[in-house]
């Protein structure tokens, strides 16, 4: 089976230690691409030096909401110019992590829109899909994606949303993101929501080193899990985890256009 990781913070310290035994185990079980993505400004220069050490990592920048309280105004005009000095390099396939999080109450949720708008702005400028972080926030992120309308539109990353919710983002052109979280007992309603979705409308990742699967409770996540992920996955949509593979894969070349 041939995977690709849509969504990894390879960068992160928690891979300092062993990221090139890791990088290299991960393809001996087949996880052949892997999309490192940036979350503030500070990160950005550090997963661009990851990505150009090794031709199958592919970087997206982003400034995360997560991070609200140390991004800086002047770090909208850096991205744009870094989206803007890699313009067309076969590395650079998104802009991301963005999104708007109504989980952590403290985050102020006009500076968060302001901030999405502004990057699904650049996105559409520079022509590159948006990966999308969503947390208790998918009525909004829905009416902003509606409102711009993207090209290439991109993928909701860690989907856990209803089936309404699904159809909404796939009419919107958008592939929904799955990794560990729905592998979890507890995660009832996605075990449903899971042997509803379209194929064509889902790709595989891990968020590595976060989010790991149940099969690997308490580790540190990471794109070595993604078979595992793939066959519980396949196992809850009753298809092969070849059939799975094949899908996801096959989207994640569409979107990214490899």
């Amino acid at each position: 089976m041939e995977l690709i990781d849509t969504h990894t913070h390879l960068d992160f310290p928690d891979f300092d230690l062993d990221r090139a035994a890791l990088l290299a185990a991960s393809r001996a079980l087949g996880v052949r691409r892997m999309v490192v993505l940036g979350v503030h400004e500070g990160n950005w220069q550090r997963v661009w030096d990851l990505v150009l050490s090794d031709a199958d990592l592919h970087a997206a920048f982003g400034l995360h909401p997560v991070y609200l309280d140390q991004h800086q105004p002047e770090d909208l005009t850096a991205l744009g110019d870094w989206l803007s000095r890699l313009a067309g390099h076969r590395q650079l396939c998104a802009v991301g992590e963005i999104g708007l999080d109504y989980f952590i109450e403290t985050l102020d949720r006009e500076r968060q829109q302001a901030l999405f708008d502004a990057q699904l702005q650049l996105a559409a400028d520079f022509n590159l899909p948006a990966l999308i972080h969503v947390r208790r926030s998918h009525a909004a992120v829905i009416a902003t994606l509606k409102r711009f309308k993207l090209q290439r539109a991109g993928i909701i990353h860690a989907f856990a949303g209803s089936q309404e919710e699904a159809r909404e983002y796939i009419k919107l052109g958008f592939k929904l993101g799955l990794g560990g979280a729905p592998t979890w007992p507890q995660a009832l309603r996605m075990h449903r929501v899971l042997a509803q979705l379209p194929l064509a409308s889902v790709v595989l990742e891990t968020d590595s080193p976060d989010m790991a699967p149940a099969m690997f409770p308490g580790q540190r996540n990471s794109p070595a899990h993604l078979p595992a992920i793939c066959e519980a996955l396949a196992g809850m949509m009753a298809i092969s985890p070849e059939q799975l593979a094949a899908a996801s894969t096959a989207n994640a070349c569409e979107i990214f256009n490899w």
